[in-house]
């Protein structure tokens, strides 16, 4: 018997020793590819305050500090912002430090200049770090490089945690002992016995339930560890996996990352007082919490200091004085800092494309991805707000409706933002990304570009806007009506878009046939053609808002389609560029038809369905866009667009429940004042195509008419488009003296 209970305990320490070696050995040295954001570009002229440049250069972990010196710091003037950069690695090479001085007048940069007093035509911020690839969502960490440990951190660690750590063999039988003395005197656990080697192995492989069996399996495998593996390898494991808190749903692992989440700074900046805070959290982190409990932390974090001092890790006087800072922590972004989960699971999926999953968890890559940490904090909360009001005015059950924004910079086909919910912060289901909704009217753009594309219509055309049956395969008949149940009668196809009339849709899209709105919608960056059933022509096809920014974002770039990226380049260890991704451009459709379809939906802002954006706007500011809402009012959303920025919004119910909502009334409630916040964005102002002539039409009926004489809207349409005049305009001699234009014109040719 007892040789069967030896074999059996050998053989059992054999297998903790197998899954040891083998799960520590692929993971220990795991490099996960750290993501950052897009830096920001400073240049003399840009819209841009000094809090916000402050922000940036908290978000990099620089130091505000009263007299300029060591890289990574900056000094706040009158008016002014010193910095000192920090050598910094972009995409395109390397950045040596240099120190500048950016001056701000009315909200813009006036001037930069370097520490010789010579003007600076533009500068990059280093960008700030979002956090790295890892295996396990709701995990994030920074992970820091040996030589990135400082000394003092090693030595705390020891002196608090585990001073014999250099000595012992993965236990520490003293310690052990030691601790029961202590225990059993007290009539409660007072100390414990574990070594750091112990707590790696509890982290790494085990669960915190206090049971015999578990603690000798910690024993057994620290054990192990130590035969394999040297103390620094242990140490810098220890330091990168250790669990320091909690962020929402995210789990704060490593010295790395904490330093950043509580004190905005890289571990080699922080301070005597801020890394002892962290060491003290080590015994409790949600006990110890700075945030919540400020007070039992900083008596937590004296007590380290003390220890310090009386393990000459510190000079006492070095104590006393760390005692006197106040725990100053960097405020909590939204649901989370500098962590925008929907974000980087998009810059997840990219990345798949060319790298296998384990590269990006062990290789040690470096990803620049294109998010604008402004921008996507101001989507973040311009939804939570939005969405807050909403049920408020409606009287809402608090917590009903979700939704999710994408913003694109439409020429360069970057992804700014993402928010994938109205807690942003939280790593769950991604409705930007996942979220697959009927799209309703925001599909009409594709079926007037389709029409257009026939070369039988302009947006001048007459349409009529009454009642239609389509004929099913089924059998059955379908009759669809306008959302107020309004017959317009005949009209022009610019106020059919504009004012979203569904029977006139319908009448078009059944005349020009389904398919070829289906291949218009593949072409502006659908995956694939839809379905072509009648159906479709009303939006009744469902779409991510990722999808929706993807088909907008050709519109917006003026019929040119270009895959939306979150990932501008990936560097190997060595600063190497791996992969760069440029833009890819491809020709959707014709230009100049597609300028026309954008004027329609500048018309929308002006005076269609989503001419409430214009409580929010400021109305030198021109913008483009369109409504949509799915039957029985489940899914609201609005999509448009500026000259720099495209935002596609969605509000619903996660159980498909009617909100009572339009797309005017949801989401271009919060499209609006996103838009209206951006600061830096232009007004949409495409460059006329050569082949369209600038005319008058009138909006009603698509005659060419006078502002003397009709409602008109000016428009810029193929030259040779057929226009009848309304009668009683005197247009007579104006079509006259166009016509023998173009008699010239030819001749000249």
């Amino acid at each position: 018997m007892l040789g069967l209970a030896c074999i059996g305990v050998t053989g059992y320490v054999a297998y903790l020793g197998w899954i040891v070696l083998t799960q520590f050995e692929t993971r220990h040295w795991d490099l996960p590819a750290k993501v950052y954001a897009a830096p920001l570009e400073l240049y003399p002229g840009r819209a841009l305050e000094r809090d916000a440049v402050v922000t940036e250069l908290q978000r990099a972990g620089f130091r505000r500090v009263e007299s300029l010196g060591a890289a990574g710091t900056y000094r706040l003037g009158t008016g002014s912002i010193a910095i000192v950069t920090r050598p910094f690695r972009f995409a395109d090479g390397l950045e040596p430090s240099q120190a500048v001085t950016v001056r701000f007048e009315d909200s813009r940069v006036a001037a930069i200049e370097d520490e010789r007093g010579q003007a600076v035509a533009i500068m990059r911020l280093e960008p700030a770090p979002l956090g790295s690839i890892y295996p396990s969502h709701g995990e994030d960490r920074l992970v820091v490089d040996p030589n990135d440990i400082p000394t003092l951190l090693g030595d705390a660690l020891k002196a608090v945690e585990d001073q014999r750590f250099d000595e012992h063999f993965g236990i520490d039988l003293r310690s052990i002992a030691r601790a029961l003395v202590v225990n059993v005197r007290a009539g409660e656990v007072q100390q414990g016995g574990s070594t750091l080697t112990q707590q790696l192995v509890k982290s790494y492989f085990l669960s915190n339930e206090q049971t015999l069996s578990r603690k000798l399996n910690e024993a057994v495998m620290a054990v192990v560890l130590e035969l394999f593996y040297d103390k620094q390898a242990l140490l810098t494991a220890y330091v990168n996996e250790v669990y320091l808190g909690q962020d929402g749903a995210r789990a704060i692992h490593g010295f790395g990352l904490a330093s950043r989440f509580y004190f905005g700074k890289t571990l080699t900046d922080l301070e005597l007082h801020e890394m002892a805070l962290l060491v003290a959290a080590l015994r409790g982190p949600s006990y110890y919490d700075p945030r919540r409990f400020p007070e039992r932390a900083r008596e937590r974090r004296d007590l380290v200091l003390e220890l310090l001092a009386a393990r000459d890790v510190i000079e006492s006087d070095e104590a006393v004085v760390a005692k006197r800072h106040d725990i100053e922590l960097v405020a909590r972004q939204g649901a989370g800092t500098s962590y925008y989960p929907a974000f980087m699971e998009l810059v997840r999926r990219q990345l798949r494309a060319d790298y296998r999953e384990d590269d990006l968890a062990t290789r040690g890559l470096t990803v620049f991805s294109t998010l604008d940490p402004r921008q996507q904090d101001l989507t973040e909360r311009t939804l939570t707000d939005g969405l807050e009001r909403l049920e408020a005015n409606r009287a809402l059950e608090p917590g009903f409706l979700e939704g999710a924004v994408v913003v694109t910079n439409p020429h360069s086909a970057e992804v700014l933002a993402v928010v994938g919910g109205r807690r942003a912060g939280f790593d769950g289901f991604n409705r930007a990304l996942d979220a697959r909704r009927p799209i309703g009217s925001l599909i009409k753009p594709a079926v007037y570009l389709a029409a257009l594309e026939t070369g039988q219509y302009s947006l001048a055309s007459p349409i009529d806007d009454l009642p239609i049956d389509v004929p099913l395969p089924n059998g059955t008949v379908w009759s669809p009506a306008n959302f107020d149940d309004e017959i317009h009668g005949p009209t022009s196809l610019l106020r059919a878009l504009t004012e979203s009339f569904n029977m006139a849709t319908v009448r078009l899209g059944m005349e020009i046939g389904p398919e070829r709105v289906a291949d218009a919608l593949a072409r502006l960056g659908l995956a694939e053609a839809p379905a072509a059933l009648p159906s479709l022509l009303l939006g009744a096809v469902d779409l991510t808002p990722l999808d929706v920014a993807q088909v907008y974002n050709s519109l917006a770039n003026g019929g040119y389609r270009a895959p939306l990226r979150a990932v501008n380049a990936v560097l190997d260890t060595n600063g190497q560029a791996l992969s760069r991704y440029p833009i890819e451009i491809t020709e959707a459709t014709d230009p100049a038809l597609l300028y026309q379809i954008n004027q329609a939906l500048v018309q929308v802002i002006e005076r269609g369905t989503g001419r409430s954006a214009r409580n929010w706007l400021d109305r030198s500011l021109t913008v483009a866009g369109k409504t949509g809402t799915s039957d029985e009012y489940r899914d609201s959303w609005f999509a448009g667009f500026t000259g720099d920025h495209l935002a596609v919004v969605w509000v619903g119910a996660d159980d498909n429940s009617p909100t009572g909502m339009t797309g005017a009334s949801g989401a271009l409630s919060i499209w609006a004042p996103l838009i209206a916040n951006v600061g830096d964005t232009r007004s949409f102002a495409p460059t006329p195509p050569a082949s369209v002539e600038e005319t008058w039409i009138e909006y009603q009926t698509g005659l060419a008419a006078t502002p003397r004489c009709a409602d008109v809207v000016r428009l810029d349409l193929a030259a040779d488009t057929p226009l009848e005049a309304k009668p009683g305009c005197g247009l007579f001699l104006r079509d006259l003296g166009r016509n023998v234009k173009r008699w010239i014109d030819r001749l000249t040719d």
